[in-house]
């Protein structure tokens, strides 16, 4: 893969201020950890995306979709491929009746506080996850016994090769536990609309307060993470086998399981990704000794 060759031709159409050349993903990623990228690339429009797809497609060239990066570690060693980050000009949101359309780049907290704006419920659980509509849909994203697939109506999704737009309904999505098609075909979610409820906008304040109280006192929010970094195991909880193995407080050079919530893995300052990697193979080889549970890694780990 000629990435220079990609990145002449992806400058034909797109401004190259946008574009960036061994891009730090560390800098891109809420792990504010890890190598770099041989290219980065943020599409101004739907158009430039399915150009960028294109030409990504002719050269059969590795890359990957990201939003905020907050569920993402890139390798100490880097990532040769093109990341596409789907960030400002994906951003829009409007309310049409009951009904919440967001672009793939929209912060699930900016919904979630226009949906409140709007008297709508049933956006709560979301408000202070850290990702976006594109990377919650991709994952069905959850938080406190809510989850996208318990709003979602249809996505507007750009194919894989950049060719076709369509729309896909809540059953064409195929969701389950942090799961979607979209983690199948690589097609790109361009805008999602969610079917919400009216609800009292009092009582929707109170709940987002509540949620982000909550969060607060209970995850570890002043250091650099991906969220819960383990999925969660059939019939147990990944942080209460963590913490029941011992390993509350251990640390990697700079990453650390997080003394306020063992589910977390944290950058106290300095982690490499392969600070990170190492504690997460400690975690798991101890919790599958321990308690015979495998377990699986929610967060993105990509690269050489």
């Amino acid at each position: 893969m000629n990435i220079n060759q990609i990145y002449d031709e992806l400058s034909l159409r797109i401004d190259k201020k946008r574009m960036v050349q061994d891009a730090p993903m560390k800098e891109y990623t809420s792990f504010k950890a890890g190598g770099n990228a041989a290219l980065l690339v943020e599409p101004g429009s739907a158009e430039e995306l399915s150009y960028a797809l294109k030409v990504l497609s002719k050269y059969e060239a590795k890359h990957m979709v990201v939003g905020n990066g907050s569920n993402l570690l890139v390798k100490d060693s880097g990532y040769k491929g093109v990341i596409l980050r789907i960030g400002k000009p994906f951003q829009e949101l409007h309310v049409n009746g009951e009904r919440l359309e967001a672009g793939g780049g929209a912060l699930l907290s900016a919904a979630a506080v226009e949906a409140g704006n709007a008297s709508l419920t049933g956006f709560e659980f979301a408000s202070g996850i850290p990702g976006t509509i594109g990377g919650a849909v991709f994952m069905n994203a959850g938080a406190y016994d809510g989850e996208i697939s318990q709003i979602v109506e249809s996505a507007e999704v750009l194919s894989k090769d950049g060719t076709r737009v369509f729309t896909l309904n809540k059953e064409d999505l195929k969701l389950s536990y942090r799961h979607s098609i979209l983690q199948d075909t690589g097609d790109v979610l361009l805008k999602a609309t969610f079917l919400l409820k009216k609800g009292d906008p009092e009582k929707i304040s109170a709940r987002m307060k509540e949620l982000t109280a909550r969060r607060t006192e209970k995850q570890p929010l002043s250091y650099p993470s991906a969220g819960s970094f383990f999925k969660r195991p059939h019939n147990h909880f990944a942080g209460k086998l963590i913490q029941d193995a011992g390993l509350r407080g251990l640390s990697r050079g700079g990453a650390q399981v997080s003394p306020l919530h063992s589910g977390f893995i944290i950058n106290t300052g300095g982690a490499t990704a392969a600070d990170i990697i190492d504690l997460m193979e400690i975690i798991r080889s101890t919790v599958m000794e321990e308690f015979g549970v495998l377990l699986e890694p929610e967060v993105r780990i990509i690269g050489e």
